[in-house]
């Protein structure tokens, strides 16, 4: 991987009193036709989650790709499976929402096909709450949630490991023995007794009012306005290697990685333009992370 632009560590400051974005129900939002593939076709049909993706796709990536002579139509999806089955049965071109690790898994488990072919942005998790302030304010046994996917629950669970909450993860992500529950009752890995609660990632916002903290992706948080009413009481950092892991990339069907739309995407997206309109957007809740996938 060949990075083009890089993160800052020192962000993570300034978005914990910030603004925050990153990424269900089963449905879709279909905004446009499906992609066409006849021969001459202009059009490129990307699916992506709302917030930042399909904000980014419609009010900058599409003006970049006029240029060029392109259509850009956005299909938004409330969910993250859904954009991979579409892409994987040929309804989109490519899709934007998405880490390697969770396009991996889904390979793996759905039996899909799917190939990243650039890097775009990183959102950070936060940790949020609605009943305290500080991570330090936190009671032993306090309930944290986290998602319930395994690769951002594994997310979430590193995140209170960087934050010292918990004092490792114990065997969680790579014992499949080993769950919320076992990380529960650990009593090394988690000497304050946090009941660790996973629930659906988009959900996670909604169910803050019940829980005592979660770690939710930065995507949920911007769409319920939680940095605005809540702040994070703290965000991901980030080294090189995660900011592989935590990057989101432009995903095509294998076979189309240098077709003609795909490099075409990839071009307007990893735009000084686009660089420019996510830093003035989200200004450092959004952050470009162009890298070439190899």
């Amino acid at each position: 991987m060949k990075k083009r632009l890089f993160t800052s560590v020192v962000l993570a400051a300034a978005l914990s009193f910030g603004v925050l974005t990153g990424c269900g129900s089963s449905s879709a939002e279909t905004t446009q036709a499906p992609a066409s593939s006849d021969a001459g076709d202009k059009t490129i049909t990307v699916g992506a989650t709302p917030v930042p993706h399909a904000q980014i796709l419609d009010n900058i990536v599409k003006e970049v790709l006029a240029e060029d002579g392109w259509t850009l139509e956005t299909v938004v999806f409330s969910d993250y499976v859904l954009p991979n089955t579409s892409l994987e049965q040929g309804e989109l071109d490519a899709n934007y929402f998405q880490t390697l690790g969770y396009m991996n898994q889904q390979n793996q488990d759905a039996g899909l096909h799917l190939a990243a072919v650039a890097g775009i942005h990183i959102e950070p998790m936060g940790i949020y709450s609605e009943k305290y302030t500080s991570l330090a304010d936190l009671p032993d046994g306090a309930s944290i949630g986290i998602p319930n996917d395994p690769d951002n629950g594994l997310r979430g669970v590193d995140l209170l490991v960087q934050k010292g909450l918990l004092v490792s993860n114990g065997g969680f992500g790579t014992d499949a023995n080993y769950t919320e529950d076992s990380l529960t009752n650990d009593k090394e890995a988690n000497p304050h007794g946090y009941v660790i609660t996973p629930l659906e990632a988009a959900s996670l916002p909604l169910s803050l009012p019940d829980l005592d903290a979660a770690t939710i992706n930065g995507n949920y948080a911007l769409e319920a306005e939680l940095p605005a009413k809540h702040p994070a009481l703290d965000i991901e950092s980030f080294d090189e290697e995660t900011t592989i892991k935590r990057t989101n990339f432009l995903v095509v069907k294998q076979g189309n990685e240098s077709s003609e739309k795909t490099q075409a995407l990839i071009k307007a997206l990893q735009s000084d333009k686009v660089q420019a309109y996510i830093d003035e957007t989200y200004k450092g809740a959004v952050i470009t992370s162009f890298i070439d996938a190899k």
